[in-house]
Formats: structure tokens, C-alpha cells, sequence
């Protein structure tokens, strides 16, 4: 099939397919002697697993380490469960990054209840003095990628 077939069956967009074979997600296709694309049975089992990964939140390197596995499925699984493990640390420290988040925002939207002039407005005045709101963690960016690659 060719790579507009490919992203119709996967609901993945063609950009995105394209993406995902420079980042060496996707193995590279064959080509036809006009050089189109020609995917099989394989790129779409990957690419939906790849496409399900990312609905967890998971990295492109979160990625590459499970279909490591996927390639050599004879190797324990044990690396698959930290790696996971280590996701759903993730995902905490994420949650309670959003819940401070939650609380600042709370706060400053309580210090203007009311409609007023701009130059009077609580949230604006907040905004200006406050600290900065709690940074993610370096480490472990997800959802970088935008609708495009997403």
C-alpha cells in the first residue's frame, strides 16, 4: 500500500508517518520503480503500536526502547515493566505538577472577582509580582510534538 493508504488506515497523518521514519520508528519501506512508498502488514502493526505509545504520553525514546522488544521477542521482559514503571512516575510527578498548577491559577483568578479596569486587575497585578509557575521536569518532555507528529 502507499503511505496515503498507510495514514487512512492508521487515522495517522502522512507528515507524521514520514516523521516517524527519520526517527527510525518505522522501518523504511520498499520502493516502487517510480520511488513511491510501498508499506506492508508490518508498518501498520508498528505504527499503531508507535500511535498508541504516544496516546500514553510516552517520549520517542520511551519508544524506541519497547520495540527493541518488539524486534528481539525472545528477550525478558523485565525492562519493558521498569520502563513503564519509570512512565508511571512519571505521570505522577506530572499530576501533581498540574495540581500546583491548578492551586497558583485558582488563586490568582480569587484576586479579581469582580469586572474592573484593566490597570486594576488583581490577576494582571499578580502575574507581574508572582514567581514563576513550577517548571516540568527536564528529564521527561511529552506532547512536544505538536499535532503534527503527535
Amino acid at each position: 500500500m502507499k503511505i496515503g493508504e498507510l495514514s487512512t488506515l492508521t487515522g495517522t497523518p502522512v507528515e507524521t508517518i514520514r516523521y516517524y521514519e527519520r526517527e527510525g520508528l518505522l522501518p523504511p519501506p520498499a520502493r516502487t520503480a517510480a520511488n513511491y512508498r510501498i508499506y506492508g502488514e508490518p508498518h501498520v502493526e508498528r505504527l499503531s503500536l508507535v500511535r498508541n505509545c504516544r496516546a500514553l504520553d510516552m517520549t520517542l525514546d520511551e519508544i524506541r526502547r519497547l520495540l527493541r522488544f518488539c524486534d528481539d521477542p525472545a528477550d525478558n521482559c523485565g525492562e519493558i515493566n521498569a520502563l513503564l514503571d519509570e512512565h508511571i512516575g512519571h505521570v505522577a510527578t506530572r499530576i501533581a505538577e498540574l495540581k500546583t498548577l491548578e492551586t497558583t491559577l485558582k488563586s490568582l483568578r480569587g484576586l479579581c472577582p469582580e469586572e474592573r479596569a484593566a490597570r486594576d486587575c488583581g490577576i494582571l497585578q499578580g502575574l507581574a509580582a508572582g514567581p514563576e509557575p513550577a517548571r516540568r521536569d527536564a528529564e521527561h518532555k511529552h506532547g512536544l510534538l505538536g499535532p503534527t507528529h503527535g
